[in-house]
């Protein structure tokens, strides 16, 4: 995951050239275990949140080929379950971010037909409640993350007529505070990885203008370290990679300057995406 949020801004920034490609795919192939599946380091467990990264990390450098994508692809399909939920990894943990991480994934791999996709779109589907959000599992709390994990999916596998778009909307429009941050369920500190989150997810269902963007640019920038670069959940506070990843995401889907554009359901830029469906 780390290389995913320090590589894919980079990318965003116009500098991914800044570290040497050829270390960090080798590094990512020792992540590779024999299931198929990768691992967060080299020796540890696979996961498919190490896997769908380490597949989003080869996508950048345009190194799709060096897997082979069926084998991953087996790996993957190989967790759903017979109510079209996924596992995170043979230990069964159920989640709906699963299914987000197994979609996006398969997609990027053009390998979606490995699944079934339409049991894993009704299974997210029993994830949405009253309010419009999603949970982890049906049932459970709305929150603008597993939001996102659910309305990505759906994006993908062209599923967003199960999602109630006005109602949806509202709920993350009242994600954002007075200070212009966005929170991720009622009643909570604004963090700048909700940019990220919330945005991404009004975008897909049509609906950022609902929200002050302008205010929500100038939150992010003030969470900046200006001496020593970086940026943080909120003002003041330690800088981080994670932050930092989804402030200049956040950034790039709000089309600040000098960054590049951001896909919202593959969380890739729009390149990368371009060119790995588009290419021939």
């Amino acid at each position: 995951m780390g290389a995913y949020w320090g590589l894919t801004t980079l990318d965003l920034l116009g500098k991914l050239d800044a570290l040497d490609s050829n270390e960090v795919i080798q590094w990512i192939m020792k992540c590779q275990h024999e299931s198929g599946g990768f691992a967060g380091n080299i020796g540890h467990d696979p996961h498919l949140l190490y896997t769908l990264s380490a597949v989003q990390v080869l996508a950048l450098f345009d190194k799709l080929n060096v897997l082979d994508a069926d084998k991953v692809a087996n790996y993957i399909s190989g967790l759903q379950n017979e109510d079209g939920s996924f596992s995170g990894d043979e230990w069964g943990e159920v989640d709906s971010r699963f299914s987000y991480l197994a979609i996006c994934c398969l997609s990027i791999l053009h390998r979606l037909d490995k699944m079934n996709v339409e049991k894993a779109v009704n299974y997210i589907a029993s994830c949405k409640n009253v309010d419009g959000g999603f949970g982890c599992t049906p049932g459970g709390e709305s929150h603008a993350g597993q939001i996102f994990c659910c309305v990505g999916a759906l994006a993908i596998t062209g599923s967003l007529h199960h999602v109630d778009k006005d109602l949806l909307g509202w709920w993350l429009c009242e994600r954002q505070v007075k200070s212009g941050g966005l929170n991720g369920r009622p009643e909570k500190l604004p963090d700048v990885c909700y940019s990220w989150w919330v945005l991404s997810s009004l975008i897909m269902i049509d609906r950022v203008h609902w929200i002050n963007k302008d205010k929500l640019v100038k939150f992010i920038l003030n969470c900046q370290d200006t001496e020593n670069g970086g940026i943080s959940d909120r003002p003041e506070d330690a800088v981080d990679v994670f932050h930092t990843y989804f402030g200049v995401a956040g950034l790039s889907l709000l089309e600040y300057p000098g960054l590049k554009a951001i896909d919202p359901a593959h969380a890739l830029p729009v390149d990368v995406v371009n060119r790995i469906f588009f290419q021939k």
